[in-house]
């Protein structure tokens, strides 16, 4: 049976990997773009995908792209953190329009921008939602609307997974926690004290994928934890940059945060990431156990591919044939993530 899945957002850090991953799984991808022909040259040939004309913003364009898919996905969001307030909501409201009106299930990549400071390291899908800033007040009302929709007919999965990173990934954590120099990898930043949930998006494509692929076996409305990449602290963060740069004296830095503090009233960008600093100071994390028990297992890449992988894409350090085999090897063999 032919499968087709309508990507908003394919350009983006987890956009691309999901219709890269639906393509593996034998889904026809469909993507929407406001230029086209752009958006075709910037992915290249590496994904057959079918741009049509629209912009997410726009319902009537969305709708009309979405006709005859089995499949939404929506993981299209304001660079930058910019206008979070007059985007976030109306774009979702769009892509529930779409759901309704084709029968697709719709998806959308959560965050962990739901819960309070202290809500731990193992967060359950039935956790309380407590945001503790705008951003996240605004992705609590994102919910609550896609469970309305659920309960009006609409097909609905949230995957919920921490900060995103991975190849073809350039507005990712790792953009601003590696240090540059002429182009190179010359140190690296330690954000935190606390522990940090990391998601590689070729692991999270992959579990879209298996998960789309076991429609018979979703509910009309599913939550599933992405536990990813857990690093205990910013200076193992450090640490597994290092092995992965294959360089043990790399420099680990603490993160300029009153650089960052101090340009904030004139930079949108550096504003909504001050505020985003409790996610590096208290350990939240989610639990995988349902997804576990679902899948069997979670896609999981070692911490230390993942990096290497990521930095060499970054064009921030060279990869040596017997790594790049190592690599493979890794990744052929990866281990499932446990459940917490």
């Amino acid at each position: 049976m032919s499968k087709t899945a309508l990507i908003i957002g394919a350009t983006g850090s987890f956009g691309l990997h999901a219709a890269e991953a639906l393509i593996k799984h034998g889904w026809t991808v469909r993507a929407l773009a406001r230029d086209p022909a752009a958006a075709a040259a910037r992915v290249g040939d590496r994904s057959p995908i079918a741009w049509v004309k629209g912009d997410a913003m726009d319902r009537a364009s969305v709708v009309a792209a979405a006709e005859g898919v089995q499949l939404i996905v929506h993981a299209a969001n304001p660079p930058g953190y910019r206008n979070w307030k007059g985007t976030v909501l109306p774009m979702s409201d769009n892509a529930i329009a779409a759901a309704k009106a084709s029968g697709a299930r719709l998806v959308i990549p959560g965050n962990v921008y739901n819960y309070a400071p202290d809500s731990g390291p193992a967060i359950g899908e039935a956790a309380p939602q407590v945001p503790a800033t705008r951003k996240g007040a605004i992705r609590v009302e994102m919910e609550r609307r896609l469970r309305a929709a659920s309960e009006d007919g609409v097909k609905v999965l949230i995957l919920r997974a921490g900060d995103f990173f991975g190849p073809a990934a350039p507005n990712s954590a790792l953009a601003w926690l590696a240090q540059k120099s002429r182009g190179r990898l010359s140190g690296v930043y330690s954000p935190g004290p606390a522990a940090h949930a990391f998601a590689y998006m070729p692991d999270l494509g992959e579990t879209l994928a298996l998960l789309a692929d076991a429609e018979h076996r979703l509910g009309a409305f599913e939550v599933f934890h992405f536990r990813g990449q857990w690093m205990a602290d910013g200076r193992a963060f450090g640490e597994a940059m290092r092995r992965a740069a294959g360089d043990p004296k790399l420099p680990i830095n603490s993160f300029p945060w009153i650089v960052v503090r101090a340009a904030a009233p004139f930079n949108e960008t550096f504003r909504e990431l001050l505020e985003m600093r409790y996610l590096w100071e208290k350990p939240i994390g989610l639990d995988n156990a349902k997804l576990v028990r679902f899948l069997g297992e979670e896609p999981h890449t070692p911490i230390e591919t993942a990096l290497r992988v990521t930095l060499t894409d970054m064009g921030l350090i060279e990869e040596s044939a017997s790594s790049a085999s190592q690599d493979r090897q890794i990744r052929s063999s990866s281990a499932m993530a446990p459940a917490m």
